[in-house]
Formats: C-alpha cells, sequence, structure tokens
C-alpha cells in the first residue's frame, strides 16, 4: 500500500521558531535525565514513559471534601494532590515529587477530558494545582499546554476562561473537518491543532461507510502537538464508564486524545473494536514515551451513559485521586470501581453490558462493551493489568489507599 500523503511534514525547527519555545530533542525518542530519587532506588527518570518507573502501582488518595454534589474544593485538591504525588514517588514532599518527573527546560502538555461536562469534566481545581505543581518542578508557565483533541468540546467545558495568561490551549482537532483531515495549514496559526503527516498508526480497520480504497481511512495520525512541541504529558483523565470501551480512562485518554480517525474504532453498534484500536495506537513509541505521569480525578464520576456527563443521575461523588505512571494499571483499579458503583446501581458489569447482552435501561448504543482493552494493552507490555499473578511469578498490581484528612 503507498503512501497516500507526501512524506515530510512542517519541520519541528521551523514549526518552534515562531513561537518561542526551546528545543527538546528527537522527535521520536525524548532524552530523559539519568538522575534517581534517594528516597526511592525504583526510581529511574530514564523510565519515564508507560509503565514509567512504578509499573503496577496505582496511588488512591482519598479525601471527602474535594466534591460536595459536584462543588469542587481547591483546597481539596491541593492537599490530596499533595499527598498522592509524595505516595506515588515515595519522596520527602510534594515539590520533590513534581521533580522526579519534570525539570527545567521541559514543554509539557496537560491533557484534560472536557466531554464529562457539566457533571464529571477535568475539574478545574485539578488543572490549576497541577500547573501549580509544574512551576513548583521549574517549568516555565509558557511551556505549559492545556489541551484536548477536540477544541469544541474543550471551550465547551470553559478551561479558557480559568487559565493564567501565559498558559496556551486549544484543541488537536478544529471546528469543522473530517476524521482524516491533517490541517497542516491550521497548525501555522495555533501551536497545538494539526496532525503528523510522518507519525501513524496503521491498522486494517476502516471506518464503516468510508473507501477501503484510500490509504488514508487506515490510518490514524498523531497529533504535531504531541511529536513536534511537548517532550512530556501530564494526563488528567476522569473516573467514567463508556458505551463501546466499558470504561474510558488513562488508555482511552491516550488513544482518542492524541490521534485522528478515531470514529473507526466504534463507527456503528455492530463494528465496536475498541479493543483492538486502543492498544495499538498507545502502543506507538511517541506516545508510550511522552505520557510520563497520569492523575485520574476521580472527585465525581459517571457509572452509566458515559463519556458523557449530561445527567445528574449517573454522576456521584467519589472524592478520590488516582495516581500512576502505569496506565493500565490504573485502569484496572478503575474498572474496578466502576462496576462495584454500578453494582449498588443494579446495573450489569460493563463487560456484560449492551445492546446484545445485558441492557436493563434499554439505552445501549453498542453490542457489546470493551473494557478487555485493558487487559490487551497490558500483555502489549504497557502496564501491568493482573492484580494477584500466577504464584507470584510476575509482578502485579500494587493498589495503595491513603485518606487525606
Amino acid at each position: 500500500m503507498s503512501l497516500y500523503y507526501p512524506c515530510g511534514t512542517i519541520s519541528r525547527r521551523a514549526l518552534l521558531a515562531g513561537m518561542s519555545i526551546p528545543a527538546i530533542g528527537s522527535v521520536k525518542y525524548v532524552s530523559a535525565s539519568e538522575s534517581r530519587l534517594v528516597t526511592d532506588p525504583l526510581f529511574d527518570k530514564s523510565k519515564l514513559g508507560a509503565p514509567g518507573p512504578f509499573p503496577g502501582r496505582v496511588i488512591e488518595a482519598k479525601h471527602a471534601s474535594l466534591s460536595n454534589n459536584g462543588k469542587k474544593s481547591r483546597d481539596a485538591f491541593k492537599q490530596t494532590l499533595a499527598r498522592g504525588m509524595k505516595e506515588l514517588t515515595q519522596a520527602d514532599d510534594d515539590v520533590q515529587a513534581w521533580r522526579s518527573f519534570f525539570e527545567p527546560g521541559d514543554v509539557v502538555g496537560i491533557k484534560v477530558v472536557p466531554n464529562g461536562h457539566p457533571q464529571a469534566p477535568t475539574s478545574p481545581e485539578l488543572v490549576l494545582e497541577v500547573i501549580e505543581g509544574l512551576k513548583a518542578a521549574g517549568v516555565k508557565t509558557k511551556d505549559m499546554f492545556v489541551y484536548d483533541r477536540y477544541l469544541g468540546e474543550f471551550m465547551g467545558a470553559g478551561y479558557q476562561n480559568i487559565l493564567p495568561p501565559d498558559i496556551r490551549f486549544g484543541g488537536l482537532t478544529s471546528e469543522g473537518g473530517s476524521q482524516t483531515d491533517l490541517m497542516a495549514e491550521s497548525h501555522k496559526k495555533s501551536p497545538i491543532s494539526g496532525y503528523d503527516r510522518d507519525e501513524f498508526v496503521h491498522m486494517n480497520l476502516v471506518n464503516s461507510g468510508d473507501d477501503p480504497k484510500d490509504d488514508r481511512n487506515y490510518r490514524s495520525h498523531l497529533g504535531l502537538f504531541v511529536t513536534k512541541v511537548v517532550n512530556k504529558i501530564v494526563a488528567l483523565p476522569v473516573l467514567k464508564d463508556h458505551g463501546s470501551a466499558g470504561v474510558t480512562g488513562a488508555l482511552k485518554n491516550m488513544s482518542h486524545g492524541s490521534v485522528n480517525n478515531v470514529a473507526r474504532s466504534h463507527s456503528t453498534p455492530s463494528t465496536n473494536v475498541c479493543n483492538q484500536f486502543i492498544p495499538e495506537v498507545i502502543n506507538h513509541p511517541i506516545l508510550r514515551k511522552k505520557f510520563v505521569l497520569q492523575i485520574m480525578d476521580g472527585s465525581r464520576g459517571v457509572f452509566q451513559k458515559g463519556p458523557f456527563g449530561n445527567n445528574p443521575d449517573f454522576a456521584w461523588d467519589y472524592n478520590a485521586l488516582m495516581f500512576a505512571t502505569d496506565p493500565v494499571a490504573m485502569d484496572h483499579v478503575e474498572w474496578q470501581i466502576i462496576d462495584a458503583k454500578r453494582k449498588v446501581q443494579g446495573l450489569p458489569p460493563v463487560a456484560s453490558t449492551g445492546k446484545t447482552g445485558l441492557d436493563p435501561l434499554g439505552t445501549e448504543g453498542f453490542d457489546i462493551r470493551q473494557p478487555q482493552h485493558i487487559a490487551l494493552a497490558g500483555s502489549l507490555g504497557i502496564g501491568l493489568f493482573e492484580f494477584k499473578s500466577p504464584r507470584g511469578r510476575r509482578q502485579s498490581i500494587d493498589h495503595r489507599v491513603v485518606t487525606v484528612v
């Protein structure tokens, strides 16, 4: 199959020239410091990425005041973020914890999830405290970008109204355009929008109704912002179920939030292939390397009809933040939390739910949900899936729960 797009996207040098952003190394491989945290001999900065220096470790920090029927407390977020970062890294304080991941000169993307608005998007309070943590690590505000794939959803959630003046923001996909539109020209106007012609994931999978003779329909291209602008990303997924993927957490935030042509993963009720799409996209080396930290917002979650947060009947205050470098372990913990809440609400487990499975509310949109993408990502070595390995022969998930107040 020949390349449909011409090779040679906009150069990184040209892209950064008008942006006042320091050069940050190779597109394919990001150099990392060899220094270690003296408080944790297992921490190795050269292993930043997925599964990262703490494979299997998931810290769940609970604070009863994070959310009160959706009303958030920034002070509670500040306390919980500090405690969770210390517990994850075993650092002496939260500043040292942030410095174990980030350092002066880094250009950092902060990946939010706005589509749970108004019930359960990434909380603005969490975004602001993460910015403070990055500043404590020496990252300049002009080198921070808050973003999502879809500009419309980002603006609809109102993040642009709460960010400090020097923080840039936007979406990989601007208003309009097709699933395969690269928008190279628009990237000249915005440091975030547009897709990289040279970095993509090819799958023998075409969106229902698209032309199978068009090479573009077989590819999902990484955002230029991800490949050319940032050298590290901190992801802020949200505790939510999902009608096709079962749950939407760290892994789906990385896959569907980083590439174009994502509709082919669940284009019709009978062509749901999130199990294939999510692990294959995340296994791209650039994504695995640059997503260095996962902080899941579980202050308020969605247990049914996710990923959107339009119905308050399906949202609840869980009042926790979760911390990991391993997105697989984080999502398996999330899966258990969602299923436990669904059981209390009289709903079936996500893996049994769908139009052709269990559908007690008569509202399912896909034949069957596919949370098994988490296990398949684990099989690719992106993280650890098992809570208890057979006969202790393999490392397993270490889920630690701490109470802040």
